[in-house]
């Protein structure tokens, strides 16, 4: 486990992620020739429309080996509408790389997944890539994690020259210049001391760097301050303390592209990320005892796994994609699912690289593999044992915000397009199904126009369905503004016997992004268990349905005060009933009110288009929150309703003669003014 590594690559849309996974595979072996994007042939970026997009959709895994090491790499998405696959990947890694690109630095979706690494305290180093463009400016991408992010971050290499003249890298810590061979596509480099030209440069950036460290460690600021030469290896040690305990970013750079400081990038995987050990212990919720309990990542523990993505593939079925957390699981061993209560054989282990795998005799804590197999399992399942029945916390994914209606050509077509639709929303739990009871269509939703597009090409072009598809329509929700308490009775004669059930529910309105909250407030030993299973029940479903034009509550809280319970002609069903009754006559008195999405928008447009882009956000609506300026561009930071933002990229493009990029992300919901006609 020592020399295990579990490391994503994570970064803003075109930062250089996936061809910086791609040199790193070249470079440990595990390809022979780099796959560059823009010819549509990177390894990670397996899936047709990934390749013909030049983005990369899903997150792949891969295992490589560098010095006697085990790295698992994960590359995920750069791009908004994908914001759920970059979650779940650092659910479960230990470190991470953000790529920065050295001439936009922090851009706006960096923000995001930043924001998500904090989320799950992932260690993270920095590279800056794209150190041979022009505007390249690495000091400039270092202040820009500083301010953006309150981080420290501490040069542990200094760029040679820059923009076409970029030569190379200062190892600050060795004091070595170190120069790639282009013949040999970079595989070939060498160090050499730093020459006297460099030299006041290089002892210059090492103070800077040592300044930074001295800043967290004791050790190091008592050698600075009585002038001793500090080693190297004690310099990398406290970096890594530091780094481990999130307290610094160590900074990288080169250009991927140029085949230029990828081997130490691994090198730095290697010395500052952590291995499984060394992050703290995963918390789980013990089912039993119904209390927290820590998961210590221990070979010799109870097996306990989280799948964090599901694929599917037309010959295997469904490849559950598994974190160990601890314990070991063999091949044909059975697995407990712990949230479903099932069993289920593991028929084989697969190690991935990218597309293909080989198979593993064993899965152990700290390793993540793929279980063939496995029928039930969905992302955020926990597996383990009887014996240990600990869920790991469930993953939280973002509300779907856009839907459109798919229709099958013909009759024989609707069974086919419904099972590969069950398929898609396994995979990914963003994309969300429903039937429209009046028109009978299906309705698919999910993050944004691009998602939606590549989920309907996957359905026409992987599972080869017919179909016809809508124009994109806006997910609206429906929310209640007033506290209302109310009582319902039911009473029928149902196959001859009397059923009878008395519910009094109070609805009322929850701030704005809790979420709908069920509360019971009734004693739970005065009524069977069943009773009130079926009351949370009906109110969950009735969440679903609607109030007054069928769209999902939001924000909608229901207490359950008092029920009407008599054991000889109370049922599960009555309950049910009567709960679903209740619900709606309660949610109608309380003046409900429809709401729409509303988007965050960051706009990077060049500075003499600025004013047309803030203009095109305000005619739909949209409010201009800030402005961010950098050196060659400005980035807009505004909010606009979803519904006018259909069609924006065109008018984006048109306006800055296609020099101007957005990224969108869901905000909140606010109350649509003027109703659904509005």
């Amino acid at each position: 486990m020592e020399k295990l590594r579990n490391i994503g690559i994570m970064a803003h849309i075109d930062a250089g992620k996936t061809t910086t996974t791609e040199r790193i595979l070249f470079y440990t072996g595990k390809i022979h020739r780099i796959g560059e994007i823009d010819d549509g042939e990177a390894t990670m970026d397996w899936m047709a429309q990934e390749q013909e997009r030049g983005i990369t959709i899903q997150s792949a895994a891969t295992t490589t080996y560098w010095n006697g090491y085990q790295i698992n790499i994960i590359d995920t998405p750069g791009h908004v509408d994908f914001t759920a696959e970059v979650e779940r990947s650092l659910r479960v890694l230990d470190g991470a790389v953000t790529v920065l690109c050295a001439v936009g630095g922090v851009q706006p979706q960096t923000e995001t997944v930043w924001r998500q690494a904090d989320t799950y305290k992932v260690p993270r180093i920095c590279f800056v890539n794209k150190m041979d463009r022009i505007g390249a400016d690495f000091e400039g991408a270092m202040e820009d994690v500083r301010v953006k992010f309150n981080a420290l971050p501490v040069p542990v290499q200094y760029p040679i020259g820059k923009e076409s003249n970029f030569a190379g890298v200062i190892d600050l810590i060795t004091m070595e210049e170190i120069h790639w061979d282009p013949e040999s596509e970079g595989e070939k480099f060498e160090r050499s001391p730093v020459s006297e030209s460099l030299k006041e440069l290089a002892l210059n950036w090492r103070e800077k760097m040592i300044d930074a460290v001295s800043g967290f460690s004791d050790e190091i600021a008592d050698l600075y301050l009585m002038g001793e030469e500090i080693p190297g290896e004690l310099l990398k040690k406290e970096i890594r303390r530091g780094t481990l305990e999130r307290n610094c970013v160590p900074f990288f750079c080169g250009s991927a592209r140029k085949n230029t400081g990828i081997q130490p990038l691994m090198d730095g995987i290697v010395d500052y990320l952590p291995a499984p050990h060394e992050v703290p212990p995963a918390k789980g919720f013990h089912v039993k005892k119904e209390e927290e309990v820590e998961i210590p990542c221990s070979v010799s523990g109870t097996p306990v796994g989280l799948v964090f993505k599901i694929q599917y593939d037309r010959e295997a079925g469904s490849l559950c994609y598994i974190r160990m957390y601890s314990g070991k699981i063999k091949p044909g061993e059975q697995v407990y699912n712990i949230g479903k209560k099932k069993r289920e054989r593991v028929n084989r282990i697969l190690r991935m690289h990218s597309n293909k795998s080989e198979p593993m005799d064993v899965i152990e804590a700290g390793d993540i593999g793929v279980f063939v197999g496995l029928k039930l399992a969905q992302t955020g399942d926990t597996l383990g044992s009887e014996g240990f029945p600990v869920l790991l916390e469930k993953m939280k994914f973002p509300e779907p915000v856009i839907s459109v209606a798919v229709e099958p050509k013909t009759l024989s077509e609707r069974d086919r397009m419904k099972e590969a639709i069950e398929i898609l929303a396994k995979e990914d739990p963003t994309f969300t199904s429903k039937e429209d009871p009046e028109t009978g269509q299906l309705i698919i939703s999910g993050m944004g126009e691009l998602h939606l597009d590549v989920i309907v090409r996957r359905m026409l072009d992987d599972f080869k369905i017919e179909a016809r598809i809508g124009a994109p329509q806006v997910t609206y929700r429906e929310s209640v503004t007033k506290t209302v308490t109310h009582s319902e009775k039911f009473s029928k004669n149902l196959a001859g016997k009397d059923t009878s059930a008395g519910v009094t529910l109070k609805v009322e309105q929850m701030p704005r992004g809790t979420g709908n909250v069920y509360t019971c407030g009734v004693k739970k030993n005065s009524v069977p268990e069943e009773i009130l299973a079926a009351i949370e029940n009906a109110v969950t479903s009735s969440f679903s349905s609607g109030i007054q034009y069928g769209y999902p509550c939001t924000d909608v809280g229901v207490t359950l005060v008092d029920l009407e319970y008599d054991e000889l002609t109370a049922t599960p069903f009555a309950f049910e009933a009567c709960t679903n009754l209740c619900f709606e006559e309660a949610c109608r008195q309380a003046s409900p009110e429809l709401l729409e999405p509303v988007m965050n928008l960051d706009i990077v447009s060049p500075k003499e288009y600025v004013g047309d882009a803030m203009s095109q956000v305000t005619q739909r609506g949209g409010l201009i929150l800030s402005l961010d300026s950098k050196p060659t561009e400005e980035v807009i930071h505004g909010q606009a309703p979803m519904a006018k933002m259909f069609g924006f990229s065109t008018a984006l493009r048109s306006v800055s003669q296609g020099r101007a990029t957005f990224s969108m992300t869901f905000s909140h919901f606010e109350i649509k003014k003027g109703g659904l006609q509005g």
